[in-house]
């Protein structure tokens, strides 16, 4: 099928597992990805890169980078001078909304995916979001995925004008492992991804934060290796 004639869909791309995951499935169900990445002040802005890599590799229709500075409100690890938690075993995961939780970021992040979509004509976005092995955001829930679909359809005029537009996020209900075994039959490379919250200088995974600590463990119930280059003394 030619890209002409596969329905159109925006993407929301970071560079790590579950998006990578997430365009690999959307490619195989036929549609022609635009694929969405953001520079908003995040400090492990290496994932821009495996993006990029992920977007090449996989043959999206367009790939474009927003530029957001998110660091000018903070309140996270991920965009002030906070460390990033590390070491948390997954009961202190599931307890409350960790510091790396960026303030509205996937609202923030699925508006100007929303604004895309209409201006392509694309009925279809396209989010990786997880409620499983998460570290406990409000915005990966079930519930917010399917208020923020509502929103979508009262506040476009593709939406008033009977063009629904579905928000989709098939890896809402899997676990890291599920994530894992899906990629691999559709044929991801997972060394082109990156997953860490508080990578080194060279761009190696920390092996520590909650990121890392959840995408090793889904490799492990996987009985997999996971490609990624880690820092010394990270098992795998």
């Amino acid at each position: 099928m030619s890209q002409i004639s596969q329905p159109k869909a925006v993407l929301l791309l970071s560079g790590g597992l579950d998006s990578t995951t997430l365009l690999a499935l959307a490619r195989r169900d036929g549609f022609a990805v635009h694929a969405m990445s953001f520079r908003y002040g995040q400090r492990h802005a290496h994932e821009l890169e495996a993006a990029r890599r992920v977007a090449r590799t996989y043959g999206v229709a367009a790939h474009v980078v927003v530029d957001i500075d998110l660091r000018v409100f903070g309140g996270s690890a991920l965009t002030a001078e906070i460390e990033v938690p590390k070491d948390r075993d997954e009961r202190e995961m599931a307890s409350g909304v960790p510091i790396t939780y960026v303030p509205a970021r996937n609202t923030i992040f699925l508006s100007y995916a929303l604004a895309w979509a209409e201006v392509l004509g694309a009925r279809d976005i396209f989010i990786g979001v997880n409620a499983l092995d998460y570290s406990g955001y409000p915005d990966c829930r079930p519930e917010y995925v399917a208020a923020f679909e509502k929103l979508a359809n009262l506040a476009t005029r593709a939406g008033v004008e009977g063009n629904a537009i579905h928000v989709r996020a098939p890896l809402l209900h899997l676990t890291k492992r599920e994530i894992v075994d899906l990629g691999t039959s559709l044929g991801v490379d997972y060394a082109l991804t990156t997953s860490c919250y508080d990578p080194d200088a060279s761009g190696a995974a920390c092996g520590r934060c909650d990121a890392c600590q959840l995408r090793l463990k889904g490799f492990a119930e996987s009985g997999r290796r996971d490609p990624v280059r880690y820092g010394s003394g990270v098992a795998r």
